[in-house]
């Protein structure tokens, strides 16, 4: 009767229903491979069975749960018909819409727990609350589900490891950080999962000293990190721009996880990738790329938009064609904004214009704000700000203050006209979003290019009566695993003096090759009773740039994080340290990396 490889039961079994019936319908279960053959065997327990004896129910249980796995659909018309259900069959359920990638499935989990609750018996259990959990922190119903965390307390459950792994993934999935730490503090017994979800909700919330100060907590309970604990502190690692650090996560990962997490594990490589790009070491990650044993669309996007931000455009673009010749991965949203971005930083405008088509066109992805933000941001660093204009006024969103600050950037360096700086300054400050400090920075630099200096003190008064403040150039550099902060003319460092004394002697030997500092940028900066020069001399990349002369070994490139873009002066004087110190220095501003050696820049499209 069962068709396949599930041969058809004698007679007897239909008419007799001997003791053993039952024992024969599990076995054609467990070796049943399709939902071809479970119908079969459902369709002959339905007339071999007697209905609602324990024996049929558990029957039904497991037709249930395969099908579940199989055919959501056609598991509802099994639940349909079992009229004495358990907890344990409405948790098969529950459990199959939770885990579905369907968002209509996840509200289906959600109404099916409503129901239950509804019902007098069964009551949900400990089972029950996981999946349900789940669905509310996909949907980021936190309302709702802070309702199922006091119905799980009144019915006991407050001590149920499981459940609070679950409690502390859906808050911090909903952006209550303090509720997941309230949960995870409470909790008389953690496992490995309870300290991976909270370091992980750390990283995700940006507290990434925290989140490694809670895995130096994790190690002291004597816990074996696995896989998802050192992605979560590599992801750290990445957020602190702690290459040190990384490298430590990494030799750690290797040392303690074993070599198969190390070269099989995707997640955990691409978060390599992910870490070594955004901490100026594209060397390592192109390493990390090259050895892995396979690649996801993730993998491929890491390593694009990573040649991206290090102005290696042709390499970004290399990647891609490789990624479609060679991979079964079909570019996705975030490929293209990896894309755009390498021919961003390196002037490639027609390349731009192909590949931007190419999205539409031949993948049919349809752009959004960030892929028309690069493709402006192209057109206006290239002076063609009329083409970005126009390609602006007929985006199908609204422009965001991102897009518009590209545009009054490009005025600045492009020497537009100072009545559409004005106009594009207008629009931002209008539309009310992000930091309006920079709009005002770069409309006196318009005026002072025009050398409308009456207008240039009438925006710095401006600023002054709104209590706006430029925001402060800020810049990180990492010596011996501890990272430095050091501010524009700062004076708090432990080692002031001898900074300010390697600021001499830099001073004395870029004067003697005849360096002539450029005062162009000079009016963003707030002067207080300080010469242009010495204001300059000031920024916060050369005081970290004097820090590691000071301190980093012979050979030992140095890397430094900006808040802000670098000033054309900074980056002239950069050139000239490298060459001078015959030191390779990396600097990663708000827009890319900068990678200077022997008096040269990597970075050919920096203006």
């Amino acid at each position: 009767m069962v068709l396949g490889v599930i041969q058809s039961p004698p007679p007897h079994i239909v008419t007799s229903k001997p003791p053993n019936h039952y024992n024969l319908l599990l076995q054609h279960l467990n070796e049943c491979k399709d939902m071809s053959q479970l119908k079969q065997i459902h369709a002959l327990s339905l007339r071999s069975t007697f209905p609602n004896q324990p024996t049929t129910l558990f029957l039904y249980s497991r037709i249930l749960h395969f099908s579940s796995l199989h055919d959501l659909n056609y598991a509802y018309r099994v639940f349909d018909q079992i009229d004495n259900r358990n907890s344990f069959m409405w948790n098969i359920l529950i459990r199959a819409c939770a885990q579905s990638q369907s968002v209509h499935r996840k509200r289906e989990a959600i109404l099916l727990y409503n129901t239950m609750l509804q019902l007098s018996s069964p009551f949900p259990d400990n089972h029950t609350f996981p999946f349900v959990l789940k669905a509310y922190a996909y949907l980021f119903a936190l309302f709702e589900g802070k309702q199922a965390h006091a119905h799980l307390l009144k019915l006991g459950f407050q001590s149920d490891i499981y459940i609070n792994n679950s409690l502390i993934h859906f808050y911090a999935s909903c952006g209550s950080l303090e509720s997941a730490k309230n949960v995870f503090d409470k909790m008389p017994q953690r496992s490995l999962v309870s300290w991976n979800a909270m370091i992980d909700a750390f990283v995700l919330f940006g507290e990434f000293e925290t989140a490694l100060q809670f895995f130096v907590q994790f190690q002291q309970q004597f816990f074996e990190p696995d896989g998802y604990t050192m992605q979560s502190v590599i992801n750290a690692c990445a957020g602190l721009c702690a290459l040190s650090l990384g490298m430590w996560a990494h030799a750690y990962l290797l040392r303690n996880c074993g070599v198969s997490v190390a070269s099989d594990d995707v997640l955990v490589n691409n978060s390599l990738l992910d870490m070594y790009c955004k901490c100026g070491s594209l060397d390592f990650a192109t390493q990390i790329f090259e050895g892995m044993q396979k690649h996801d669309i993730t993998s491929w996007n890491s390593m694009i938009l990573g040649f991206a931000m290090h102005g290696r455009g042709e390499s970004a673009l290399e990647c891609f064609e490789r990624m479609i010749r060679t991979s079964r991965y079909v570019p996705n949203s975030i490929t293209f904004v990896g894309v755009l971005s390498a021919c961003n930083h390196r002037y490639m405008v027609n390349e731009g214009r192909k590949y931007f088509d190419m999205m539409i066109n031949e993948y049919k992805i349809e752009p959004q704000l960030e892929h028309y933000g690069c493709l402006v941001d192209i057109l206006a660093r290239a002076g063609l700000i009329d083409e970005a204009l126009e390609l602006v006024s007929s985006m199908p969103m609204k422009p965001d203050v991102v897009i518009w600050r590209s545009l009054l950037d490009s005025c600045c360096k492009k020497n537009a006209s100072v009545e559409l700086s004005e106009k594009i300054a207008r629009q931002i400050l209008e539309s009310g979003e992000g930091d309006s400090s920079g709009v005002y920075v770069l409309l006196s630099r318009v005026y002072a290019s025009a050398s409308r200096w009456n207008d240039v003190g009438l925006v710095r008064k401006l600023m002054t009566n709104n209590g706006i403040l430029k925001e402060p150039g800020c810049s990180l550099i990492e010596l011996d695993g501890v990272t430095h902060e050091l501010f524009a003319g700062d004076t708090s460092h432990p080692q002031t003096k001898e900074i300010y004394q390697v600021l001499n002697v830099i001073e004395e030997r870029l004067d003697s090759i005849g360096y002539k500092p450029d005062y162009s940028q000079a009016p963003m900066v707030d002067e207080l009773n300080t010469s242009k020069r010495d204001t300059l001399r000031l920024h916060s990349e050369r005081l970290a740039i004097a820090l590691g002369l000071l301190n980093l070994k012979p050979g030992m490139p140095i890397r430094i994080f900006k808040n802000l873009r670098v000033c054309d002066d900074c980056h002239k004087v950069t050139e000239l340290i490298s060459e001078i110190f015959n030191v390779e220095i990396i600097v990663r501003d708000r827009v890319r990396f900068h990678h200077f050696k022997d008096g040269s820049c990597s970075c050919m499209d920096y203006w």
